[in-house]
């Protein structure tokens, strides 16, 4: 999925850049708001986040143009201003979220998320299957970015969910880490040695019952990783 950030402070758009990268975004930014209406135009992101103060043309400016072209997809309000007026503002130009300045992660990540699950509901993405898929013990639902467990709810990212995807499809084969890259990063990434491994130790802690022993994601020294369906 592309996010739209649109901040006219060089770190907290590289910062929110980042942030939504590690979760399996593709992010385009602009650092005013007629880049940020081109890039729209030119990218049509699945969600917009959008610096209520921005030079030329603010974020509410932005914010109708957007509405007068899809009414559909997600925008998110970024601001420091936190006034119910602008609330209210925001809310009546069609906005379905504020992320307040100052923000710590966790709440950014489970407003895109939040919004993402609104959105493939409703929308669907082509690459992102709807159906539900059994692992081992556990249910993984796409459309929800989550997985669950005798009723206990896992939350997933979308790269998450793009690698349980790929391995649940190709089970009781060994899925190669290129295979792993191509699919859940994009061809143009550049990866370091450790980035799947560290990302992989992650998704293990949230959805095996014993991380050092997992039965779902497992090891295939020197190629890649596997699952094997063998119920």
């Amino acid at each position: 999925m592309n996010v739209l950030i649109a901040e006219d402070d060089k770190h907290i758009r590289e910062g929110l850049r980042d942030l939504l990268e590690a979760e399996g975004y593709q992010c385009d930014c602009a650092e005013q708001g007629e880049q940020a209406l081109r890039l729209f135009r030119e990218q049509s992101p699945q969600i917009v986040l959008l610096d209520i103060m921005m030079p030329v043309m603010d974020g509410y400016q932005v914010c109708r143009e957007i509405r007068k072209q899809n009414e559909q997809v997600p925008v998110l309000f970024i601001t420091a201003k936190s006034e119910e007026i602008d609330q209210v503002i925001g809310l009546e130009l069609g906005a379905d979220d504020y992320i307040k300045k100052p923000f710590g992660t966790r709440e950014v990540i489970a407003r895109i998320r939040a919004v993402t699950r609104r959105y493939l509901k409703t929308q669907g993405v082509p690459s992102q299957p709807v159906e539900k898929f059994v692992m081992s013990d556990i249910e993984v639902i796409p459309s929800e970015l989550r997985a669950v467990r005798s009723g206990q709810v896992l939350e997933l990212s979308l790269r998450d969910v793009r690698i349980l995807e790929l391995l649940h499809q190709k089970r009781g084969k060994v899925v190669d880490r290129d295979d792993l890259f191509n699919h859940c990063w994009g061809r143009d990434y550049l990866p370091s040695s450790r980035t799947l491994d560290q990302h992989i130790s992650k998704l293990r802690k949230i959805i095996e019952l014993d991380p050092k022993a997992p039965l779902i994601i497992q090891t295939v020294h020197g190629v890649g990783y596997r699952f094997d369906d063998l119920v």
